[in-house]
């Protein structure tokens, strides 16, 4: 807490009661030559005894969460695109168009808060189960994610390329969504367009 911040707060009005009730007790002869430490222990007491400050937690703006997963989605597509053969090509391909989807919502951050379960969903992939995907088969190395099979099930590279689309189709999903409201706007001025033009036909 900064001193500025203090001087205002409860503890410091509370703990400068204390003081004063301690400057009017050596004034009143209470206390004698120990009133200097009378006084700061009043303070302390009522410093100490005065409820903490409420603490006020802002959420985040759309706009600013918006742009921390733009942040967060570029530096992965950077990332995998960065190793070279390391990722397969085919799941490149999918996180390219998973990122391609999420970016087109998370560009209109003022309207996607207006579905706070969208904006849950999108902000899920983007900063957990995509991530989670490419750094769990990035822990392995290549040979053993390519090839090897534990327990009949398939191989590392085969299930990232099965959970990328899992997560293309949930994001398509939820941009389709999305973007229903917009086809809606767009059909309901198309309406209007037209019945203004039989209008003016009369």
């Amino acid at each position: 807490m900064g001193v500025s911040r203090y001087l205002g707060s409860t503890k410091n009005i509370a703990g400068c009661a204390g003081g004063l009730v301690g400057l009017g007790l050596h004034l009143a002869g209470v206390g004698g030559d120990y009133w200097l430490g009378v006084v700061a222990a009043l303070y302390a007491a009522g410093a100490l005894a005065a409820p903490p400050e409420r603490v006020r937690l802002m959420p985040p703006q759309p706009a600013e969460e918006a742009e921390a997963l733009l942040r967060g989605l570029d530096a992965l597509v950077a990332r995998v695109r960065g190793l070279g053969n390391r990722m397969p090509a085919e799941a490149v391909e999918r996180l390219d168009r998973i990122a391609e989807v999420l970016c087109g919502l998370l560009a209109r951050p003022a309207e996607l808060s207006a579905y706070p379960d969208t904006l849950h969903a999108v902000a899920r992939i983007a900063a957990t189960d995509l991530p989670l995907t490419v750094q769990t088969f990035l822990n392995m190395p290549w040979w053993y994610a390519v090839t090897r099979r534990v327990a009949s099930e398939p191989s590392a590279a085969e299930q990232l390329l099965t959970q990328l689309d899992l997560l293309e189709q949930e994001a398509k999903r939820l941009a389709e969504e999305f973007y229903d409201a917009d086809s809606r706007r767009q059909a309901d001025h198309t309406r209007y367009l037209e019945g203004r033009a039989r209008r003016d036909d009369k």
